[in-house]
């Protein structure tokens, strides 16, 4: 009699999903009214984006919305977290509304669920309406009071079909990479003090979310933010690694989730920045700190932390052969979507996860015979999955789980070098293709376990 094959299963309520965002498959960057994003300007300044590449095409999703969800149900897909473009609803940023483009993301939802798949929208993924971005941008506070209007114009559209709501997206990356390094748009490399200004207005803008959410979401409407956190995985399993590593984790990510989870800024931080901490008006805090229904949660990689002296956590370095994707800085490391939750739930006693994005970025074409054998993705994802169920069985509260990306798409300053779709996407002919690794997964979301 042959032996069983028992693999990781997660608990019977979980979501498996695929996620995307507006600016990087909808195209049609100036059809029906929609105005310019950072990201249109950027992507045309010189050496900004690997090979000149623009959004203005991507996947042509604003057109074909209807066959790429056909594809999510034939691959057994129930749950899309997508985005919505700001300047496609309001070209200048504010003002008067397109109604061609809340149409457009009312005809999006209704054939998400013509299609038996669950929307989880995002309200803010990158794209700050250029309009405002030339009159400040996050640097100023004015653009927080756009996004709230910006907010409860979509919610009060839409709050009667989508019941799970995203704030904002990785400020580490459209503030700190956007105003600092100027690696991502709008290019500005701001100071210390305009930086942890424009910090504090992202967490203003989760804020304003989260109350519309609550005033104009309607009953059963949940809501959280999402957060790139910087993990510290213990070299050992130790109680003195442990610590460093959930030590670090907190200096790290600190200034964004400790006015989040508990209305204020952590004192190392404010003193670490001395004179440069953000101006913060009256009613700031208690805006941010609103209770949220979940922690949206994108991890692609982390860093090895050991005790050193004094039990202070100690990041070590890279080796140049340790294995990574096609990205310098996706090293490979299961276990950081493991210590994520763990080391979160205990600094800050979150009550629900979603793992909101995980993915591997590869240079890859179809084979001969037209097929993608994207075994190095597959296996990405495999042991990430496997450091998921791990936290389940531990009953840390990770409730679901969105593959990064859906397909193939413009990958913000990499352009369309790099993929990390579960579905090949031709540019060319917006020919559409499941990779190996969007069969493997959508078996496993079928069976609920690890295959």
């Amino acid at each position: 009699m042959p032996r069983q094959i028992v693999s990781c299963r997660f608990p019977k309520i979980f979501f498996w999903g695929v996620a995307t965002a507006a600016p990087q498959i909808e195209g049609a960057a100036t059809t029906d009214g929609k105005g310019e994003s950072i990201w249109d300007q950027f992507a045309r300044q010189p050496g900004a984006v690997v090979a000149g590449d623009t959004p203005a095409v991507a996947c042509d999703h604003y057109h074909r919305y209807p066959t790429d969800f056909a594809l999510m149900r034939q691959l057994g897909i129930k749950h899309h977290r997508f985005s919505l473009a700001w300047p496609r609803i309001f070209p200048d940023g504010r003002g008067v509304v397109n109604p061609r483009g809340l149409d457009f993301y009312q005809r999006l939802v209704d054939s998400m669920l013509a299609h038996d798949i669950t929307p989880w929208a995002t309200l803010f993924h990158w794209d700050l309406p250029q309009a405002l971005e030339t009159e400040g941008g996050w640097r100023v506070r004015s653009t927080v009071d756009a996004f709230a209007t910006y907010a409860d114009t979509v919610v009060r559209s839409l709050g009667d079909r989508v019941k799970n709501w995203i704030t904002v997206n990785e400020i580490p990356c459209f503030i700190g990479m956007g105003y600092g390094t100027g690696e991502h748009a709008p290019g500005a490399k701001e100071s210390a003090a305009v930086l942890a200004q424009a910090y504090h207005h992202a967490l203003l803008a989760h804020g304003h979310a989260v109350r519309a959410v609550r005033e104009f979401g309607g009953p059963g409407a949940r809501v959280g933010l999402t957060h790139n956190p910087v993990i510290g995985i213990p070299v050992t399993e130790t109680p003195r690694d442990i610590a460093a590593a959930e030590r670090w984790t907190k200096q790290a990510n600190g200034h964004l989730l400790a006015p989040v989870f508990t209305g204020r800024y952590p004192a190392t931080y404010l003193r670490t920045i001395g004179a440069d901490r953000p101006v913060v008006s009256r009613g700031d805090l208690a805006l941010i700190a609103q209770p949220t229904d979940f922690l949206g949660l994108n991890i692609y990689t982390g860093a090895f932390i050991r005790a050193g002296r004094a039990g202070q956590p100690e990041a070590l370095p890279m080796p140049p052969s340790y294995p990574r994707s096609d990205l310098p800085w996706l090293h490979l490391a299961p276990q950081s979507i493991y210590w994520a939750t763990r080391h979160l739930q205990n600094l800050y006693g979150v009550k629900s996860f979603v793992i909101t994005e995980n993915g591997a970025g590869y240079e890859e074409q179809p084979d001969a015979h037209g097929e993608i054998l994207d075994l190095h993705r597959r296996e990405y994802l495999r042991n990430y999955l496997l450091a998921v169920q791990r936290a389940t069985a531990e009953r840390i509260p990770v409730h679901g789980y969105f593959a990064w990306s859906f397909i193939d798409n413009f990958e913000w300053a990499y352009g369309y070098a790099k993929r990390f779709g579960l579905v090949y996407n031709d540019y060319a002919t917006q020919r559409r293709t499941p990779k190996l690794s969007a069969h493997w997964y959508a078996a496993v979301a079928r069976e609920n376990r690890v295959l």
